[in-house]
Formats: C-alpha cells, sequence, structure tokens
C-alpha cells in the first residue's frame, strides 16, 4: 500500500509539481497553525476581550443634574 502510495506522489510531482507544492504549502499551514505563538496571544486576547461593551444612558431630561465632581 505504502508503495503504491509513493508511486502516486512521484508520478502527481512529474506531471504537476506546482499543485503539490500548493497543497503541500496548505496542508503545513493548516497543520502547523496551532504552534505557532500567534496563536497564543490571539487565544489571550479574545478570552479577555468583552463580547458586551457598556452603552451610557441617554439623558431624557428627567434625570436631577449632578455636577461632574463634588
Amino acid at each position: 500500500m505504502a508503495w503504491k502510495l509513493a508511486a502516486f506522489l512521484k508520478n502527481v510531482w512529474v506531471r504537476e509539481p506546482m499543485l503539490v507544492m500548493s497543497i503541500t504549502t496548505k496542508g503545513l499551514a493548516i497543520i502547523l497553525s496551532p504552534f505557532s505563538p500567534y496563536t497564543k496571544y490571539t487565544t489571550m486576547i479574545n478570552q479577555v476581550t468583552p463580547y458586551i461593551y457598556p452603552v451610557p444612558l441617554r439623558d431624557d431630561g428627567n434625570k436631577p443634574v449632578m455636577p461632574s465632581h463634588p
């Protein structure tokens, strides 16, 4: 079975080397991306980023006037 796979890959490499290289590059990018340091920091940032941001209340004119400082 392994020799069939090796013969197939050798045949494809002879016929379409750019196709084999593009598939190999994409495969390595998918497989190796969890080991990137960027993945670690992206995960850390996503964990501390809030999903709901506070929204200031609108003044409808019925609120008592409060000083901005004591």
